[in-house]
């Protein structure tokens, strides 16, 4: 008994010396993205807020904000990142062919994407609800008052499932024309091509900015879904699931603890765990295969929660409404930096 007991723990020991080895093989992601130089973050192009390329031809929003945060965190450089726009049809793919590193594209976290297409996600950077914009001019106000009307939806989304279930429960038909492209969406639905939109309400209230007439259309003051966004990287690797998964918790820990951009330099504390996040104490950044201050190059380069939701966010109207700390009463919440 105590020779099989023995054998068991020094067979446990070496596969303990060996993980490690695996986990950073030349053919994790980690790896290729330090070969390359530089990260790949597949986007959205067409979304005010969370990801598009302004007037300057410079890529910004919310998404685009987290793919340079884990670009810092890997170089200390959040420049050091290449945005490849995709369409949501083409964005489970591209993760799937290696076209790109990490999917960053107002992905929606269900149990049929995280089992069936070869990916895991990551901590929801963005708590969202499916929404409808229509003309004001109906004079509608619920959904049972739309019996027999033209809904525009995106192709690959979550909408169009949604829809159809609404609309069975509430018990009415209604027709859905699917759209390849969002920015073909909203251009037919502007031009009356159909009657509602409807999409998480975040797109609705960035997108109705564009509208010729953005006062004459409302958003439904009704949610049929919820729609927990986030970072979306390949199945199997899981240091690099790790890596994006604590750049996240990097931003809501910041924010809780009052550490940003304009302090994170000279922020100094004796909570423990706080030492630990700046990289004061060491270990921390070796578990993921990074550097020890990645968590001050986080915040330093990019910003903590707060910051990246103000700066892209806020200007569109966006509540913080369920995105804010636990300690506020909402649904970010860190794991423990331990």
């Amino acid at each position: 008994m105590k020779k099989k007991l023995f054998q068991t723990t020094i067979i446990l020991f070496a596969f303990s010396l060996i993980t490690p080895l695996f986990a950073q093989n030349e053919n994790s992601v980690l790896q290729k993205v330090l070969e390359r130089g530089r990260l790949i973050c597949g986007v959205n192009k067409e979304l005010p807020g969370f990801g598009y390329l302004n007037q300057d031809g410079r890529w910004e929003g919310f998404d685009v904000d987290y793919g340079r945060a884990i670009a810092a965190a890997i170089f200390g450089d959040p420049d050091k990142v290449e945005f490849r726009p995709l369409k949501g049809a083409d964005r489970f793919p591209a993760l799937q062919t290696g076209e790109i590193d990490v999917l960053i594209r107002n992905t929606t976290w269900t149990l049929t994407r995280d089992t069936s297409n070869g990916v895991d996600f990551c901590p929801p950077t963005f708590y969202d609800g499916q929404g409808f914009m229509l003309r004001k001019e109906l004079g509608i106000t619920s959904l049972k008052e739309l019996e027999g009307a033209t809904f525009g939806v995106t192709a690959g989304s979550t909408t169009e499932l949604n829809l159809a279930d609404t609309m069975r429960s509430i018990g009415i038909d209604v027709e859905a024309i699917v759209y390849e492209e969002t920015e073909t969406l909203y251009q037919s639905y502007d031009h009356g091509r159909c009657d509602v939109v409807t999409s998480d309400k975040s797109q609705l209230l960035s997108r109705r900015q564009s509208l010729k007439n953005p006062d004459e259309h409302i958003i439904l003051d009704v949610t049929v879904s919820k729609e927990p966004l986030g970072p979306v990287t390949i199945h199997g690797d899981n240091q690099w699931n790790d890596i994006v998964s604590w750049v996240v918790y990097a931003t809501f820990f910041a924010e809780e603890y009052g550490i940003s951009k304009e302090n994170v330099k000279t922020f100094k504390s004796g909570n423990p765990e706080i030492k630990r996040f700046l990289g004061e104490t060491e270990g921390m950044g070796e578990k993921l295969g990074l550097s020890n201050d990645w968590g001050r190059h986080v915040i330093e380069k990019v910003g903590n929660y707060a910051e990246i939701f103000d700066r892209n966010l806020t200007p569109l109207g966006l509540p913080r409404g369920v995105n804010k700390p636990w300690s506020q009463g909402g649904l970010l919440y860190a794991m423990p930096f331990r």
